[in-house]
Order: structure tokens, then C-alpha cells, then sequence
């Protein structure tokens, strides 16, 4: 036996298994006999010897990890502790001395060791191998220091194992490289092999691992800005929380901060939006002193108003009332900001605040009192900022000073604007000033287009009778093409007056000479009655002349200016109205007089205008119209299909989306309606050869407009790809058509490589092919259908082709999962039902008897093992010939096991027949054995995407895959669980435990 303050190796091993066990005691016992040996070399030998026992066992076991832990603890305990206040004297000694002080012994020797070993054959003594490392390298002090060479060969040791194939291997090698990284050193090999997994690495938690460790610096911020889109919710979570803790606000560009908030806000998974909201979010206001308007500084609002306004949402969800009303954006006694005062990001605080109060509903009532004003004070307070706007010329607009003055003061008018739904418009008299200044905006000329819009859809919410919106808006419409305008010469006052007494004059004079005459008459002077008569005809004339100036100056004034404007900027005001109205009115409101006078005069005459806005506007209109009456989309379905081919790119995807509409509204009958002729009544002969002949006509039609549509699907113009892609699965999913071709088509639009740039597309896509397949039975059959097309196209594609880079497999793994018969939203109960997956199991075993040496008969062969087949004993007779009429033909080995497989659960009892059927959803269970559950060489290849379908067994191996494969040692978790009582946890730890103590006493002590 040993003294008490002395205790064996072996002994301490023991011990050191027990959590309960103080280990610092341990460590302490253990040194103190260490310090005592002269020769230190069997102490070493034993020391590793009795180490070993642990490092061959693989599985995460208490006593194996506590026996790691104590050998970290007591092979660091050597080190001497930092002492903060004497380094710059030690280091100066030992500049002076030039001779610094070497490992400790037993460290060197354990290290040593560790080195040699980091190539074994077991992956559990590689994985135990650099997880000690990291123990070791971790256990060490701040300012501590180890040898040149030591330092060189863990590194290049370490590099080697995060190339592993283990993914519990690569974590630990990752970890333990984290303080041999050199942020600053652009070549630094480290830096280098992190950011490679980062981007490369298949496993989850490897790359949790290394964005947990990895340093932040220029090189490496893109590739963690990265992660935070990666496609595992683990990995963005953490994402978040590293920028959080460890990169100021300042080191990020406002692009990358708006992108890191547009995303992180709108993740699909609540805990990452947490994490944004609590800790990256909180952090950037904490280095902004909690200042909201500086950090809105900081964002550009006026390039992303919607992600800002996410963002105060999300502040403010944070903050009690007293600080909402405490932290209001400078507004006076009035409840208003002062126009002097409005800034773009004040004033979008204000709508945020006023919009997330309101929210509340009757609970935010009071609050919403104290930072906005009644309805009447804030309608003349936003006529005053309206009105303040500028109207520019071009020249003005060449000044981009100025232009950027006026975008601002636009930018803060339509907050502003928005404003308007949390005034409370109850009170009568309120909301009369609101529509008011509503009504004169619009109608105004200097009111910019950009504000057009808003202000409409504004009116609009006020007005709630749809006769009445119509009329007001048709009023409006009518003021700005034909407004009553005087002269644009003003009248002249003064020569107004000097005619009108000059006029008098005259007239004054014709009565005297008048007078005069009728005196010469009297008096027979007859020579001066002539001269007068002469004179008062003249005067006559100057009178009439004189008459004549201000009749022709009093039209002039009154003149009404009945020109109707046709410039492109006041037509794309008036269409932009209309298009709203359209928008806004009840969908089964006919059209009625005024709508129909707007077509006629407005809509149809500026399909034909130069301008492309005002024609792509028209086109919107239309096409909005034609969805309020069936007879209008039969007078103008051929008018929308001329302009989807002819004109430019935006103008042809406005019209598809029109033509979309209507199909998906009245369906395909529209178009033998519509080329349908008006005829006279006829002989029934007569009337049936027409209507076969019209039917023939309205296919013809209907097949050039899938036609076109498909045509759309091969543009090289992006956006007129995706809009086709989203108006056929549209009419897919509705039922207006029904096609296993077009299906195909779409399969390989989505899995091909050009497209992955396109988000829109490969989104919409993904989630329509679950949606239309778990539709309906029919819908599985139309993708049964499909299967055999789409795997032909794939294998045929030339070397040139992008679809030749695509996985097959990966595209059959959809298929299978697309078909799967408890995929359905409402799946059948009868299980010996006949269901999709048996129709493809017998089109497969067919597709194989065509060429059995082809290389895709092998790919078939593993598909019919994940078929989930029904009971229905016909079918599997059926099958079961197929498949024994394969074995014969078929040469390839893997191929011939996966028959023989298939015929062997055909034949099985009807209890194996249902086991079958309950674990074919799951995969196999890979983490049964050890060197199984790590052998990446059977899991399965991926594709360059995952199918979104995945069910069942993919979600059970992702789950096995995260627990088993990568523990994820050193990184934060993810998912909160509750944490079971301690009862419960010393039961389970108990029958789970290992302990070495067996192990160790099978050997002879050699102490």
C-alpha cells in the first residue's frame, strides 16, 4: 500500500473513472509520487500503458472520457501557473539567458506518443488520439509555449486528421488546431484547412466545429458569413452566434449586415431566428450604446425599408411599454417630428412603432395616442410634406445632389403615406380631410409617380363601396388627363381698365356728336352734319373695334383648355390608379360603364404606346380587367398571347402572368370560346361537322399555348424561364392540365446546373413537387408516369450537356419519395390496395428486360429495394416472375443481390411482408456496429441537391447521423432539452457505463 498523499498509476485510473471522485486530488496524489522518482522512465511507460485502455474504446462513455480528462489535467499540471504581472521580466531573462526552458517530460513523452499513434488502423485510437490533443493544447495556459518541432509535427499531424474519413476524428483534429491558427498570417495552413471544410466538409457538425474554433479575420469573415445559409439549422444557428461574439458591426459591410438581418429574420427555423433576434441583433445595439436610430444609420434604410422594419419589430419585441414611449422618435407636443427634423430613419422608426403597436389591437389603443396625432392634424401635416417635394426638370435631375435630395424627401413622404392605416379614421370629420388631401395629391401635378401608388391604395382603404372607389378614381383620372387650366398668359388689369375707358370715351363722344348733329339739322347746316356724320361713324368703328379686344380677352381668360394629355408620364399616373382600382375592387364586381369607358379611352390605346412602362402598365390593366369578365378575356386572349411573344422582356412576362390567370380561372375552355365562330343557325349535319371542327380548333389552340409555354421553359432570359416554370406548375397543381411530359420537363429544369443561380425557380419548384404528389393519387401516378422519361433524358445527355453533371440517383431518390403511397396527405387505409410504387416496381423490371448489361440496370436494381410495395398477391405475382425472368438474364453481382433480396421479401411470410412494409420507410440502422455507423462508404452519394421531399428515412439517418457519428465535443447546442432528474439519469448511467477497471486488472501490475 502507498501513503496516503501517494498513490499508484493503476490505482489512479481506477479512480479516475468515477465522476464522483475529486480529480484534482488525484492529479495532486499522483504528482507528488511522480516528483519523487529519480528515474522517470517506468513512470512514463506505465503512465501510457494504462492509457491505452481507454484510447481503444470508441463509444463516448463516462469512464472512459473522465480517464481522459484527469490524463489532460495531471500531464498540464506540470506547467507553472502565469503570473501576469512578471512576464515582460521573464521574457527578458530569457532573452538574456538565450537558453529557454524545454517540456516537461512526461508532456513531451505523452505527446510523442500521441504522434505516433495518430495513424492507426482503429479509428477509435485516432479519434482518442486527437481528442487528447485537444485536451492537452486546451489544458494549457494562455501564455504558454512548446517546442518549435513539437509544434510543427501536431500541426502537420492534425492536418492530416481533419481529412479523415470519421466525421468524430475530423471534429477533434479541428479543435485541437484551434490555437495553433495564425489569423494574421495570410498562408497560415491552419486557416487554410478550416476554411476548406467549411465549404467542402458533408458532415454537419464538422463544420459546427470548426466555425466554434475558427478565428475571425478579412480571410475568413466571408466563408462564416457563409455558413449562415447553410442548409443544416445547426450550423446557421451557430453561425449567427459567432458574429455575434465576435465581430463588431464596424468589420461588416452595410451590404453584408442588411443580408445577414434579411436572412436571419426570415429563417425557416425559430431557433436561428432567436439567436438573431437575441444575440446578434442585441449585440449590434450594445456597440451602438443601444442608440436604434444609429444602428438604422448603419443599415442604408433607404435600400432595404423592409428589412429595417423587420428589425425594429424585432427590437421592439424586446422592450416593455415604458421604453417604447420612452424611446419615441422626436416628436413634439403635437405628436409629430417636425418637418425641419424628418429624416429617413426617424421617420421609419415611427412608422415601425406606430405599425407595432397597432398590432396589439385594443391593447395598443392608448399607447398608439401618444405617438400619433388625430386623424385631422396629421391629414394637413402630410399635405404640408407632400407639397414640399420638388418636382425636378431634366437638368435638375442631371445634378445628382439634388436627385439624391428629392429621393430622400420621396423616401420619407411614403412612410409618411403608411402612416395613414394606424390613424384612427372613425371619427367623420377626420377622415373626410384625409380623403381629401388624398384626392388633391393625386390629382396635383407635381405629385411625384413614385408616391402615385401609395397614395391610391391609401384612398382606396378609406372608401369601402366599390361603386363609390370607382367613381372617385374615374373622377380623379379625368382631372389629370383633361384639368381646367387658365391661359398661360395672365390677363393684364391695367389695359383691361384702359379699354373699358376707352370705351366710354367713345361713347361719350358718339352721344355728342350725335347731339351735335341733330342741332346742325335744326340750324340746316347741312356741310357740318356731314363732316359730323362722317366723324360718329368712325367712332363707331373705334367702339366696335375697342368691343371686339375685350370680348376676345374675356374668352381668353375663360377659355377651358379641353386638350386631353397623352405624355407618357401622366398616362403612367392614370394607368397606375386604374391598375389599383382593378386590384382593390371585389373580384365579382362586373365591369361596369365607367370601367368600360376607361378601357376604351385609357387602357387599349396605350397598349400601342412607345413608352415600355406605360405599355407594360396597360398590359397589367388589361389583364386585370379581363379577370372581372369572361367576355373580355375571350375579345383579348389573342391580344395577350401576341404580346407574350412580341414584345420586350418585362411586357411579355406581365402579359404571361395575365394569361396564367385566366387559364387557371376559366381553364382551357376559353380558348375553343374564343376562336368559336358567331354563325348562323344551321342543319344539324352542318352543326355537328362544325363542332368537330371547332373542337380540333380549340385543341390546336390550347396545344400552341402549352406549346409557348414550354418554349418559355428553354429562353435563355431568366425571368421569363422562371415566370413559364411558375405558371405551369400552377395550371399542374390546379388540374388544368395534366401531363407526365411537362412534369419531366420540370424535374429537369430544377436539377440542372444552370438554374442554380436562380433561387426564385429552384424554390417555387421544390415546394410544388411536394405539394402536387401528395395531392392526390392521380398526381402520383402523373410522376410514375414521369419516372422513366426523366432517368432516359439524364442517361442520354451528351458529355457537353449540364444535365450529364447531374445524379441520377439523386433524381430517383425524389421519385421514390415523390411516389411513396404514405406521402399522401390523405393516404389509403387498405393496405393490399394496389399503389403507385407497384405500377413502377413493374415498369422498372420491364425497363430492365430491354438491356439488361445497361450501366443504369444497377440503379434500378437498388431502387426496387426502397419501392413500398403493397400486399395484393397478384402484383406480387406478377413481380416475382419479372424478377426471376431478371435473375436470368442479369450478370452484374450487386444487381443479382438486390433480385435476389427483392424476391426474397416477395416470398417472406405475411408477418415478415409486414415488418417489411413498417421499416421500408426507414433506412437501415448503420449505428449498430461501431465501424459501420462511421464508414462513410455506405452511406449514400448525394446529388448536387437534396431532394426537399425526404421523408421518413432520411430524417431518422440525418438524426442518427448527428448523434452517433458527430457528438459535436466543444460546440454549443442547438436544440434546448429538457434535462432529466438525477434519478433518472444514474439509472441510465448505470446500465450503460463502461468501466476499464476489468480490463486493467487482466494485465499484471507492473508498478
Amino acid at each position: 500500500m502507498t501513503a496516503d498523499n501517494e498513490i499508484d498509476i493503476k490505482e489512479a485510473f481506477l479512480r479516475a473513472q468515477k465522476g464522483h471522485n475529486n480529480r484534482a486530488k488525484l492529479v495532486a496524489s499522483l504528482k507528488h509520487r511522480y516528483n519523487k522518482l529519480e528515474d522517470k522512465t517506468l513512470f512514463h511507460d506505465e503512465f501510457v500503458h494504462y492509457l491505452k485502455y481507454a484510447m481503444i474504446v470508441y463509444k463516448r462513455e463516462p469512464a472512459v472520457e473522465n480517464v481522459i480528462e484527469f490524463v489532460a489535467r495531471f500531464a498540464t499540471s506540470f506547467q507553472s501557473p502565469p503570473k501576469e504581472e512578471e512576464e515582460e521580466q521573464q521574457q527578458q531573462e530569457e532573452e538574456e539567458e538565450e537558453d529557454p526552458e524545454d517540456d516537461h517530460p512526461l508532456l513531451s513523452f505523452i505527446f510523442n506518443f500521441l504522434l505516433e499513434s495518430h495513424k492507426a488502423n482503429s479509428h477509435a485510437v485516432r479519434f482518442r488520439v486527437c481528442q487528447l490533443i485537444n485536451k492537452l493544447l486546451g489544458s494549457m495556459a494562455e501564455n504558454a509555449q512548446i517546442d518549435d518541432d513539437l509544434f510543427d509535427r501536431i500541426h502537420q499531424a492534425m492536418l492530416v486528421r481533419v481529412t479523415d474519413k470519421f466525421p468524430n476524428v475530423r471534429i477533434q483534429a479541428a479543435l485541437a488546431m484551434t490555437r495553433l491558427q495564425q489569423p494574421r498570417d495570410p498562408d497560415c495552413p491552419t486557416i487554410k484547412a478550416f476554411l476548406l471544410i467549411l465549404e467542402n466538409d458533408s458532415n454537419a457538425e464538422v463544420r459546427r466545429a470548426v466555425l466554434s474554433c475558427i478565428a475571425m479575420s478579412p480571410l475568413t469573415l466571408p466563408k462564416v458569413l457563409k455558413r449562415t445559409r447553410d442548409i443544416k439549422e445547426n450550423v446557421r444557428k451557430l453561425a449567427y452566434q459567432v458574429l455575434a461574439d465576435k465581430v463588431h458591426i464596424k468589420a461588416l459591410t452595410i451590404a453584408q449586415r442588411v443580408a445577414l438581418l434579411q436572412q436571419g429574420l426570415r429563417d425557416t427555423s425559430e431557433s436561428v431566428r432567436e439567436v438573431v433576434c437575441n444575440k446578434l441583433l442585441l449585440g449590434w445595439l450594445n456597440r451602438v450604446d443601444g442608440n436604434v436610430i444609429e444602428l438604422l444609420h448603419r443599415l442604408d434604410v433607404e435600400n432595404c425599408a423592409e428589412t429595417a422594419l423587420n428589425t425594429l419589430k424585432a427590437i421592439f419585441k424586446n422592450m416593455s411599454t415604458e421604453e417604447l414611449l420612452q424611446n419615441k422618435a422626436q416628436l413634439d407636443n403635437r405628436k409629430l417630428i417636425p418637418v425641419d427634423a424628418l429624416t429617413c430613419e426617424n421617420v421609419l422608426y415611427w412608422r415601425a412603432l406606430c405599425e407595432f403597436i397597432r398590432a396589439k389591437g385594443d391593447d395598443g389603443e392608448e399607447i398608439l395616442d401618444q405617438v400619433l396625432p388625430d386623424a385631422a392634424t396629421y391629414a394637413h401635416y402630410l399635405s404640408g410634406c407632400l407639397k414640399a417635394v420638388p418636382a425636378l426638370s431634366e437638368e435638375q435631375r442631371a445634378d445628382f445632389n439634388q436627385l439624391e435630395q428629392v429621393m430622400t424627401k420621396e423616401f420619407i413622404s411614403q412612410h409618411l403615406i403608411h402612416l395613414i392605416a394606424c390613424l384612427d379614421t372613425n371619427e367623420e370629420g377626420g377622415r373626410k380631410r384625409v380623403l381629401a388631401v388624398l384626392q388633391e395629391m393625386l390629382a396635383l401635378p407635381k405629385t411625384p409617380s413614385s408616391l402615385v401608388f401609395l397614395l391610391t391604395e391609401k384612398l382606396l382603404d378609406l372608401i369601402p363601396d366599390d361603386q363609390r372607389r370607382i367613381q372617385t378614381l374615374a373622377e380623379i383620372i379625368s382631372d389629370v388627363r383633361e384639368p381646367i387650366m387658365e391661359a398661360s398668359r395672365p390677363v393684364d388689369e391695367n389695359k383691361a381698365r384702359r379699354q373699358q375707358v376707352q370705351l366710354a370715351e367713345v361713347k361719350v363722344r358718339v352721344l355728342e356728336a350725335k347731339q351735335t348733329l341733330e342741332e346742325c339739322i335744326t340750324a340746316q347746316d347741312f356741310s357740318r352734319a356731314a363732316e359730323l356724320k362722317d366723324s360718329i361713324v368712325e367712332l363707331e368703328n373705334q367702339r366696335n373695334q375697342i368691343l371686339q379686344e375685350i370680348t376676345e380677352s374675356n374668352q381668353q381668360t375663360e377659355k377651358d383648355n379641353g386638350i386631353e394629355k397623352n405624355d407618357p408620364e401622366t398616362l403612367l399616373r392614370c394607368l397606375t390608379m386604374c391598375a389599383e382600382l382593378l386590384k382593390k375592387i371585389n373580384f365579382k364586381t362586373r365591369i361596369g360603364p365607367t370601367i368600360s369607358a376607361l378601357m376604351s379611352s385609357l387602357i387599349l390605346p396605350s397598349i400601342a404606346n412607345a413608352h415600355p412602362p406605360v405599355r407594360n402598365m396597360a398590359v397589367l390593366c388589361l389583364g386585370m380587367c379581363t379577370l372581372h369578365s369572361k367576355e373580355l378575356a375571350k375579345t383579348h386572349m389573342v391580344l395577350l398571347l401576341q404580346i407574350a411573344q412580341l414584345d420586350e422582356v418585362k411586357i411579355r412576362i406581365s402579359a404571361l402572368r395575365a394569361i396564367v390567370d385566366l387559364l387557371l380561372l376559366f381553364g382551357f375552355q376559353l380558348l375553343s370560346e374564343t376562336v368559336a365562330p358567331q354563325a348562323a343557325p344551321q342543319s344539324p349535319d352542318k352543326q355537328e361537322g362544325d363542332a368537330a371542327a371547332t373542337d380540333e380548333k380549340a385543341a390546336d389552340t390550347a396545344q400552341s399555348v402549352l406549346l409557348m409555354l414550354s418554349e418559355f421553359l428553354d429562353s435563355e432570359v431568366s425571368d421569363l424561364q422562371t415566370e413559364a416554370a411558375e405558371g405551369l406548375a400552377k395550371l399542374m397543381y390546379t388540374g388544368r392540365i395534366s401531363s407526365a411530359k411537362m412534369l419531366s420537363r420540370l424535374v429537369l429544369l430544377w436539377y440542372n446546373p444552370v438554374t442554380e443561380d436562380d433561387t426564385r425557380l429552384r424554390h417555387c419548384l421544390g415546394v410544388f413537387f411536394q405539394l402536387y404528389a401528395r395531392e392526390s393519387r392521380v398526381h402520383q401516378e402523373v410522376v410514375e408516369e414521369s419516372f422513366l422519361p426523366t432517368i432516359r433524358t439524364l442517361m442520354n445527355a451528351p458529355v457537353t450537356s449540364p444535365l450529364a453533371e447531374v445524379d441520377v440517383s439523386n433524381v430517383v431518390e425524389l421519385f421514390v419519395e415523390l411516389t411513396r403511397p404514405s406521402a399522401l396527405n390523405k393516404p389509403s387505409p387498405d393496405t393490399e390496395e394496389v399503389n403507385v410504387h407497384d405500377y413502377m416496381a413493374v415498369r422498372i423490371c420491364g425497363e430492365m428486360l430491354k438491356d439488361p448489361t445497361a450501366p443504369e440496370v444497377r440503379l434500378y436494381a437498388k431502387t426496387l429495394c426502397n419501392l413500398q410495395l403493397s400486399r395484393d398477391e397478384t402484383v406480387k405475382k406478377d413481380l416475382h416472375a419479372l424478377l426471376q425472368e431478371l435473375v436470368q438474364v442479369v450478370k452484374d453481382r450487386v444487381c443479382l443481390r438486390a433480385l435476389e433480396k427483392m424476391i426474397c421479401q416477395l416470398v417472406d411470410s405475411k408477418e415478415q411482408a409486414e415488418l417489411l412494409s413498417a421499416t421500408a420507410l426507414q433506412p437501415l440502422d448503420v449505428n449498430a456496429d461501431e465501424a459501420a455507423a462511421d464508414d462513410p462508404s455506405k452511406s449514400a452519394k448525394r446529388g448536387q441537391r437534396k431532394a426537399c421531399t425526404a421523408k421518413g428515412g432520411r430524417k431518422t439517418s440525418r438524426k442518427v447521423e448527428s448523434s452517433e457519428e458527430s457528438d459535436g465535443e466543444n460546440v454549443p447546442d442547438s436544440v434546448s432539452v429538457p434535462r432529466p432528474s438525477r434519478r433518472a439519469k444514474s439509472a441510465a448511467l448505470e446500465k450503460t457505463k463502461l468501466d476499464l477497471s476489468t480490463l486493467i486488472n487482466q494485465e499484471p501490475n507492473v508498478s
